[in-house]
């Protein structure tokens, strides 16, 4: 049953049409990824099915009573809401129709033979079993834990940062469950954990979704179907990732083998134009339309066929670079290094080496120290103790801030800042018009300014730059986000062939699969492990030692456990827990007063505008981590006092 219809679409901004005579249908059930390079209508699509962009022809077909909803990039909310709050504020109507379900349950009972009630009861019963909400709490407390959220459930959400934001948002639609839920790019700002939580949720829950992600290892596990926006069109695949790319090489092979067709029914018909008489007759004039027409056609077809062609080549490259490399030089050598910031603890006693051609991917949890590990190689930032000591080479570094870019040069002067037009790309002389069609960019794009460029546009010209650069080392701090598909392909064949070093943080499974040949994996609390593996590999081991960790508990405390002997029993306090037994509870009510002092200022806008939202965050994480170590001091030092007592 289609829940969206879409028909004969078109929307044209000025004189740039993006989509053109389109239809598109989804259906109940559906899971539907929406595929392109950027600019090419993706967006417009998704917010012309929400109904939130009108479409310049055509129409959209909704059934009244569905609930569509779709998360916003840059989700608002009230100045005044906790997390917590946040989150049920979206989930009233769920909340509301557990209350009535037990009332009526109750009615009910005493009322069994009332049809009116019996069906009041059915109906609502319907609602909550669509939704899965019979369990609401639990799944409340599980998104909290899963999305990082549990500790800033009673903090302003307008206080935390935009990621942290959209994961609330986020987590809000999962719990409300719409009868059409729309993403746009949702696993950005989440971690390789927080999306595979995302994963399990959305296959547990049959969501009917439709959703734009560069992220192909999500799309291979969600989509039931892939759509790609191209040339003003739809062209839909069926399944997810992989099944798109065998595809679209059967339809690259059947345009091939239709071209060929074409060509020689083009020659048939150019002999008949040029030779007959009869081609200049009114009667004449449709068959020699259709000449001109399949002209037209023979000119398109070699540049799709081409660019499919390169599309899926680009897929089929090396996935693990080089192997059984002669004797490489040592770029970085680390020697016990450790770093903390606010009490927290990023890297303790970690030692390695990283040599000419390593191509090491750093993952693990968010704000566990991977952009923090990149910074102290760089220089930026210190190391409270241990020491990296660099060899003679040059590092070329891209960030999330593309700060090497500036937004009053034209793309020509980024790349021809001493005039000229050619550029020198890993030893090849090139000019600047060709180099940059490789990523994407035509031509008229050379006089626009860096600032005028979107997000995504603008990643692309960094990492284009990135590639102009001689050196040695390259450093990328999440080089995939606000990329498409189409770019971040193009970017791996770059990386694959690069012959330096290659360090890079990302979220990206399946780009790191193709890219990395060793894993610097953050656990949290200091600890970074070095493996070998794909890191789809460590991810399914992993999962099967919590899975054996999470048996082995439940047997240990299926049986009896054998009794310790006892240590030698202690009588008084030292000197140290004297200390803290007298001192703690006093620095525990200053903490306890300061924090209150800057919670009650989270509340009051004029106050935190006046000092800053993000002053006063960071100043209360701090103390409420100080608070928790000294109460967790406190606790334990008064569990031996009254044990002696």
């Amino acid at each position: 049953m289609a829940l969206i219809d879409l028909f004969h679409i078109k929307k044209q901004y000025d004189i740039k049409v993006l989509l053109n005579d389109v239809d598109f249908h989804l259906n109940a059930g559906e899971r539907i990824a929406i595929v392109g390079q950027n600019g090419c209508g993706k967006s417009t699509l998704m917010k012309i099915a929400l109904g939130t962009e009108e479409p310049t022809e055509g129409k959209r077909v909704v059934n009244a009573s569905l609930q569509v909803e779709m998360l916003a990039q840059q989700p608002h909310f009230e100045a005044n809401l906790t997390v917590r709050d946040a989150i049920l504020n979206e989930l009233v109507e769920l909340k509301t129709a557990q209350e009535e379900h037990a009332r009526l349950s109750l009615e009910v009972a005493n009322d069994f033979e009332n049809r009116e009630l019996l069906a009041k009861l059915e109906k609502i019963t319907a609602f909550l079993d669509h939704h899965n909400a019979w369990n609401l709490d639990d799944k409340i407390e599980r998104i909290l834990q899963e999305f990082k959220l549990k500790e800033y459930e009673n903090r302003l959400v307008v206080s935390l940062s935009g990621g942290e934001q959209r994961r609330v948002a986020l987590a809000s639609l999962i719990l409300k469950k719409p009868d059409v839920l729309l993403l746009d790019e949702p696993t950005n700002h989440l971690d390789v954990y927080m999306v595979e939580f995302l994963e399990e949720i959305l296959l547990k829950e049959k969501f009917t979704l439709l959703f734009i992600s560069h992220d192909r290892h999500f799309i291979d596990t969600i989509a039931t179907r892939v759509i790609e926006v191209e040339n003003q069109g739809l062209v839909s695949y069926k399944g997810g990732y992989r099944d798109y790319l065998v595809q679209k090489e059967e339809r690259m092979k059947s345009l091939a083998k239709s071209h060929e067709t074409l060509l020689k029914l083009l020659k048939r018909e150019e002999e008949w134009l040029g030779k007959s008489v009869r081609a200049r007759e009114k009667r004449n004039q449709g068959r020699k339309a259709r000449v001109f027409e399949l002209r037209e056609q023979a000119k398109k077809n070699p540049t799709l066929i081409r660019k499919m062609q390169v599309e899926l080549e680009r897929e089929k490259k090396s996935w693990r670079g080089e192997k059984g490399l002669s004797k490489r030089k040592m770029l970085f050598d680390i020697e016990n290094l450790k770093y903390s910031i606010a009490n927290k603890l990023l890297i303790e006693n970690f030692s390695t080496r990283i040599l000419q051609r390593d191509k090491i991917a750093i993952v693990g949890i968010n704000g566990a120290g991977k952009s923090t590990l990149l910074k102290l190689l760089l220089g930026r930032l210190k190391p409270d103790e241990g020491s990296i000591n660099k060899g003679e080479f040059s590092i070329g570094y891209f960030d999330q801030h593309r700060e090497m870019l500036n937004d009053e040069h034209t793309l020509i002067e980024t790349f021809c800042p001493n005039g000229g037009d050619h550029v020198d790309v890993q030893g090849r002389h090139m000019h600047v018009y060709a180099y940059l069609k490789t990523f994407l960019f035509p031509e008229e794009y050379m006089s626009k300014k860096v600032g005028q460029l979107s997000g995504g546009e603008k990643n692309r010209v960094a990492l284009a730059l990135l590639f102009t650069k001689n050196v040695d080392c390259l450093i990328l701090d999440e080089p995939t986000n606000d990329l498409d598909i189409q770019t971040i392909t193009i970017l791996e064949e770059k990386l694959i062939s690069f012959q330096g070093a290659l360090l890079f943080v990302s979220h990206d499974r399946y780009f790191i699969d193709k890219i990395a040949s060793k894993l610097f994996i953050f656990k949290g609390n200091g600890l970074i492990e070095e493996s070998f593996q794909t890191y789809t590999e460590y991810l399914e081991i992993e999962k099967e030692f919590k899975e054996l960790e999470s048996l082995e508990r439940e047997v240990t405390s299926s049986v009896e456990k054998v009794e310790t002997p006892k240590e030698k029993k202690q009588t008084k306090l030292t000197y140290k827990q004297q200390q803290a037994y007298d001192n703690l509870p006093n620095e525990i009510e200053e903490l306890e007063k300061k924090i209150e002092e800057i919670n009650n200022c989270l509340y009051d806008p004029k106050c935190y505008e006046e000092k800053g939202l993000t002053t006063l965050s960071k100043e209360l994480s701090t103390l409420e981590s100080i608070y928790e170590e000294k109460t967790e001091a406190y606790l334990e030092v008064l569990e031996i006092f009254e044990s002696l007592s």
